[in-house]
Order: structure tokens, then sequence, then C-alpha cells
């Protein structure tokens, strides 16, 4: 890539393991689970400003595009207008971008790096290295969420995308780092479990690799979004998992603001 204003930033990967890595808890603290943080093996790594070459990045081969995308919703804290207004929006976004015949919005995370904020409605930003999905958790998602269409949706191409974007900006404080998916590696990528009050998800957490590409976008701005692939079910070559993290960028000035952002998944079918 050619790029400017490089910078170093620590990103907290997970060390080899034995076996499944214990769980991650998503939410509250069931008794049955041992709460477990992964992350414990910090590693400094470049990350490189990707808005010179932001218009040649690609969703098959980087697994992210920046796109510019203005939002009519007026409070992200309100879930139901989220949900009636933002989902569409971001509906229409993926469609757009990737070519799907049919795309379903189906959750959302708002994320404050102010304390203050933080609820069971506003998380704080993901400090570790991770994919929101692996090999066996994308078509499960869709056998969850789709179970009366999913064993013929499933023979067809569908992908997992996240649109990250920021709700106050612009981001310079804890702002979002992707590695580029074409540097990652199958050995890499760890499952781990990924705990819920009602369910079980899986995510890879990630072992370092001196070969992984970090980019991210300095200020990123309210009228931008990020597009991640998190899964791809084409295995063909192209980029089907990417990893992502919040980190601390050295460059950012003291007392920056918090970064507040909000991140949809949706599922993205294709006819071929």
């Amino acid at each position: 890539m050619n790029v400017a204003r490089p910078v170093e930033a620590d990103f907290h990967y997970i060390e080899e393991p034995s076996g499944k890595p214990g769980v991650f808890l998503h939410e509250g603290k069931p008794e049955e689970h041992a709460e477990r943080t992964p992350g414990d093996a910090v590693r400094t790594m470049p990350v490189v400003d990707a808005r010179a070459v932001a218009d040649t990045l690609s969703l098959d081969r980087e697994g992210v595009r920046l796109v510019g995308h203005e939002s009519r919703v007026r409070d992200f804290d309100d879930a139901e207008e989220v949900r009636s207004v933002y989902y569409p929006e971001v509906e229409r976004l993926v469609r757009a971008a990737t070519g799907a015949s049919r795309v379903l919005v189906f959750d959302h995370n708002v994320r404050s790096d102010d304390a203050e904020r933080h609820s069971p409605d506003v998380h704080p930003p993901v400090r570790f290295v991770h994919n929101d999905y692996t090999h066996d958790s994308g078509p499960q998602r869709v056998r969850d969420l789709v179970p009366d269409e999913a064993e013929d949706l499933l023979k067809r191409r569908f992908a997992v995308i996240n649109v990250w974007k920021p709700i106050s900006g612009p981001v310079r404080g804890t702002p979002l780092a992707v590695c580029s998916g074409d540097s990652i590696a199958a050995a890499d990528m760890v499952p781990l479990d990924l705990i819920y009050r009602d369910r079980t998800g899986e995510i890879y957490a990630f072992l370092h690799s001196p070969g992984h590409r970090w980019f991210y976008v300095p200020e990123m701005r309210v009228d931008e979004a990020l597009l991640l692939k998190c899964y791809d079910s084409m295995q063909d070559g192209r980029t089907r998992f990417t990893a992502h993290s919040a980190f601390d960028d050295p460059t950012s000035p003291a007392g920056a603001a918090p970064r507040e952002s909000i991140e949809a998944r949706a599922l993205a079918f294709f006819d071929a």
C-alpha cells in the first residue's frame, strides 16, 4: 500500500492456546461460566493511514471499504429509531456496496469510550483483535435468523458485513483499526466462544503474525462508514474474514473526546 502517516500502536492478541480458549462473556455473568478477557499477548504493530488508498480498498481483497454515509437518525441511543431508520439505511448501503440481491440487518451495538455512558445498551470499545464470525458461526447465524429459508439460502453465496460508523466526531480517541484480510493466514485464527444469556456464538481471536497489515482512518467523520467483511461463504481465494480492534492512537491529542460509534451487522445474500 502507498500510505502516509504510519503510527506504532499496541494490539491485544491471544497466546498460543492448548485447547479452545475459555469463554468471553459478551453480557452479564452467568453463574456457570468463569469470566475471561482475551488479549494477553500485546504486540506493537505499525498502523497506516488508509485515506490515500481508500478508493482502492476492496471487500474481496482487504475485506474493508470506506464509504460516505449520512444518516437520518437523530438519536442513536434510541434503539427503536435505530431499528426503524438506520437498519433500512444500512441495508441499502450494503446492497449498493456488494451487489447483494437481499440484505438483512439483524443487530447493532452502540459503543462509547466514556465510562459514564456504559450501560446494557452502550458498550465500551473492544480492545482485542477479533473477527465477529467463524467458519461455523456464519452459517449458524443464517439458521438462527431465517430458519425457514436457511437451507435454501445456504446453497448460494452469502456474507456477513459489519458496518462501523462514528456517531460523533471526528474520531480522535480509540479509533478502529482493521487488519487487511489478505495478510491473515488460517493458522492465525482461533475460535472463541461468545456467551450471551440466551445463546452461545463463536468468534475468532487471533494469534500475532508479523505479516499482519493494519490500517485505520484518522479523524473519521460522522458522514463516513467502514464496511468490514466478517464472513464470506465463497471459498475461491477472496478474503473471507478480517480482524479488527480498537486501539490507542499515539497521535491523538490530549483530552480528545471519547469515541462514540455504532456497528450494525448484516447478512448479504447473493443470487449466485
